[in-house]
This record gives structure tokens, C-alpha cells and sequence, in this order.
């Protein structure tokens, strides 16, 4: 029979062992992050090292009419939704490269989305062509013909009528941290680097938001 001091001696050694072992597996992950460049390492990020600058420009700019956007620190590549062009034809952000975009999610159920429509509509036709391009994107699941019919009605002319019937744009940003509330918007460079995003509305068309975005293009 083994005496209770000798178990205890047995215990030790065998937790000794378990604790080594995990600073062995813990000190191999540190030495693997630190070896690989840790968060720089990330494709999303490093793909997006050019757009750290003009992040960095845009932060002492995000206040007024503009105050709740939030710029992204650490640029990385949007999330590559899909939905419809105003034709019906599948589109991803992919498509938008070479343009700085800001998307906006939006639904005629969502009271604050209808309020920003016309600053959104105004923002394009004062900034929108070849380098920018407001894309705002219908989130209706039922009755989507209802969106067509309200911007037209509100004399929405400027902007496309991009949608998604099935709402799974929201869900995928949802899923990264990107939409907690409608209306939803981002700022996305011509590369795809997501530079900042806003959950509610906001004054597009004002002076705050023409200073924001402009810096976003010069760059």
C-alpha cells in the first residue's frame, strides 16, 4: 500500500509535469506569433498597409455631423458581400476595386435609414463618379418592390438601387462586428480596405462628411 505522503509526492510530480507541458505548448504558440510577425502576419491586414495613413488622417476629422464614425485603426479587407445590382445582376464589393464606396444598408422599415436617404442621394451627386460612389443597399426581405417605389416617390435620382431580399449582407457584418442597428454604413477604399463605419444615421451631405470623405479620396 502506498503510504498518503508518497501519493502526494506522485500528485505533485504528475501536476509538475501537466504545468511544464502546457508552458512548453504556451511558449511554442508565443514563439510561433512572434515568428510569423503576430497581427501583421494577418493577409486582410497586411494587404492593407497603404491605407494606415489615410485612416490616420481621417481621425481628427470624424466629429460634428460625423462624430459617431469610427475609424478603423488597423485597415483590413471588408468582408466580400454579395448582392444585387440594380439590374439583377450578382455583384460583390470585388467588383467595386478602383473605387472608394461607402455602403450603406438601408430598409423603408427603418425610420432613420429614410431620414439619411436624401443626404446619401445629395452626397453622390456632389462627390460620386469614377473614384467614389455611394452604394446603398435595400435590405427589404418582403415586399422589396416597396423600395423602388419609395425612392422614387422621395425623388432619390442620384444613387443606384442596390439590394439584397435575402438580408444576409447585415448578418455577414454582423458576424465581424460591423452592424448592430440599421442603418449600417462603411467607408471602403478602392482596394476593398474597410477605412471606418458608423452604425446609425448621419448628415452626409454636410460639410463634416464632405471633409471626411474627401480626405479618404486624396489619399
Amino acid at each position: 500500500m502506498v503510504s498518503s505522503s508518497k501519493g502526494c509526492a506522485v500528485l505533485s510530480r504528475a501536476k509538475a509535469i501537466v504545468l511544464v507541458t502546457g508552458l512548453i505548448g504556451l511558449g511554442a504558440g508565443f514563439a510561433a506569433f512572434y515568428w510569423t510577425g503576430g497581427l501583421s502576419s494577418n493577409p486582410a491586414v497586411a494587404a492593407c498597409a497603404a491605407a494606415k495613413p489615410v485612416a490616420t488622417a481621417m481621425s481628427p476629422l470624424a466629429h460634428g455631423e460625423v462624430a459617431a464614425f469610427r475609424v478603423t485603426e488597423t485597415p483590413a479587407l471588408a468582408t466580400n458581400l454579395r448582392f444585387k445590382a440594380p439590374d439583377g445582376r450578382d455583384l460583390t464589393l470585388a467588383d467595386f476595386r478602383g473605387r472608394t464606396i461607402l455602403l450603406n444598408l438601408w430598409a423603408t422599415w427603418c425610420a432613420p435609414c429614410r431620414h439619411e436617404m436624401p443626404a446619401l442621394d445629395k452626397l453622390q451627386a456632389t462627390l460620386g463618379g469614377e473614384k467614389f460612389e455611394v452604394v446603398a443597399i435595400n435590405i427589404d426581405t418582403r415586399n422589396p418592390e416597396r423600395a423602388e417605389t419609395w425612392l422614387r416617390d422621395t425623388g432619390i435620382r442620384n444613387m443606384a438601387h442596390y439590394s439584397d431580399v435575402s438580408g444576409k449582407v447585415f448578418q455577414d457584418l454582423k458576424a465581424v462586428g460591423r452592424a448592430f442597428g440599421m442603418p449600417t454604413t462603411l467607408l471602403i477604399d478602392g482596394n476593398g480596405c474597410e477605412l471606418g463605419h458608423i452604425s446609425g444615421p448621419a448628415e452626409w451631405a454636410s460639410d463634416d462628411a464632405l471633409k471626411l470623405i474627401r480626405t479618404a479620396l486624396a489619399r
